[in-house]
């Protein structure tokens, strides 16, 4: 009894989260159609820009100067010190023989997940299954080299298929397995009205690399579109993130560039809005 008191105060001495499993920080990445048309004039020096802007990642929207040069790219990535995070795609690089060449080119830069940003068989009353059942294949090989792919989601994340009554983004949630990424942009999501936190938990382990897209929703009064300044409740979404989304990486992608800013300076205030909220929630 003596030991179990005297094991109870020292235990309440210590710091409270001594017996805690400690937090795995979740990195941040920009989606590089941010900042596209730097990337198209010099896509070495919109990278070099991003490095030095303090982002950890790097997602691909096209590889520019760089197409069919992996290893040139993984070097170019490796001496800025940026991972890649993701890649947004084509559905048919991850169908038939096209699937080798994708695979090859993304495992030598360090890529593991392959992103389709859109695609119109995904909201189809009649190829929407076969959408999904393509996801599942590509899975097949995807799955043991540690890869997967997935889907990003506009507006039509609320668009409702007739027959189910369910939304299509919840269809292919169904349809797929648990390891094909829900790549949820949160801004899109917000617009069509929707609460991407809510979503976020709806489907368990299967946001692991959100897009943190700032937002202003029906023109809302006092907003603007920088990350913290507009209408979507990131620290809602942050959390849901930490506590079932599953994620490795908040990935900044923006898209409107208030205020007469270039997308460069956009994108560094839209940093600068997410790392305050991440140290103001004790996770920076």
């Amino acid at each position: 009894m003596l030991k179990t008191a005297a094991f109870g105060a020292l235990a309440c001495a210590l710091p409270r989260n001594i017996f805690a499993k400690d937090e795995k920080k979740i990195g941040i990445s920009v989606q590089l159609y941010s900042v596209r048309g730097d990337c198209g004039k010099n896509f070495d020096d919109a990278m070099e820009k991003i490095s030095k802007m303090g982002f950890a990642g790097v997602e691909f929207a096209g590889y520019h100067n760089y197409g069919g040069k992996a290893k040139e790219l993984r070097k170019r990535l490796d001496d800025l010190n940026l991972k890649a995070t993701g890649t947004h795609i084509g559905s048919g690089n991850l169908k038939g023989d096209a699937l080798k060449g994708t695979v090859e080119f993304h495992q030598t830069i360090g890529c593991k997940y392959l992103i389709v940003p859109g695609d119109g068989a995904f909201s189809d009353p009649v190829k929407s299954k076969e959408f999904a059942e393509m996801m599942n294949k590509a899975m097949e090989t995807l799955k043991p080299l540690g890869m997967a792919c997935g889907y990003h989601n506009h507006t039509e994340i609320a668009k409702i298929d007739a027959e189910t009554k369910k939304t299509y983004w919840d269809l292919f949630a169904e349809r797929t397995t648990a390891e094909v990424v829900l790549q949820q942009d949160c801004g899109w999501t917000a617009a069509a009205g929707l609460d991407p936190a809510e979503m976020v938990r709806k489907h368990p382990g299967r946001t692991k690399i959100p897009h943190f897209k700032p937002t202003v929703v029906k023109g809302e009064a006092g907003k603007r579109a920088i990350f913290g300044q507009d209408s979507v409740n990131w620290k809602n979404v942050i959390t849901a993130c930490y506590e079932v989304g599953g994620t490795e990486w908040f990935v900044i992608e923006q898209e409107a560039y208030p205020d007469g800013k270039s997308p460069m300076e956009c994108t560094e205030l839209s940093l600068a809005g997410l790392k305050k909220i991440l140290a103001d929630m004790g996770k920076a």
